[in-house]
């Protein structure tokens, strides 16, 4: 007669990880496309294309002309006097601010002067006007 121990318990010595990471990996690409839906129609405005793009400082403030001409700072409508006082308080803060205008493609060029003229008169020196990258790609520069 055999003997038999009464400890019929096996002990778990690995786990398996890759259902984690699959579902992990499924929540990340889900992730990544929404947010991109939910920041590109926050404002809709048709951008100019260009072929080179620089980069962006850290201290920002971004203006977006729609093409009605109404201004948008930071996602927020606001008028001329809105858009001073912000600007003003932000330049006592940050000296070394940066505006990052966004127009429409179809804005009237007297509007982006205008914010440009705001910008000036409050001391702001740094922008940027903010593009898109076009389809074809420039010959790199010599």
């Amino acid at each position: 007669m055999a003997s038999s121990s009464g400890n019929d318990d096996f002990e778990i010595t690995n786990i398996n990880v890759t259902p984690l990471v699959d579902i992990m990996l499924v929540l990340l690409i889900i992730f990544l496309v929404t947010a991109t839906y939910i920041v590109k129609e926050a404002i809709p405005i048709n951008l100019p294309k260009v072929s080179s793009v620089g980069e962006a400082t850290p201290h920002t403030i971004q203006v977006v002309i729609a093409k009605s001409g109404q201004m948008y700072v930071d996602g927020a409508e606001m008028t001329d006097a809105a858009l001073t006082a912000k600007l003003r308080a932000s330049t006592r803060t940050l000296p070394e601010l940066q505006v990052i205008i966004s127009a429409d493609r179809d804005t009237h060029h007297g509007a982006v002067v205008h914010a440009l003229d705001l910008l000036r008169a409050l001391g702001v020196t740094r922008f940027a006007i903010q593009v898109e990258r076009s389809e074809q790609e420039a010959a790199p520069p010599p």
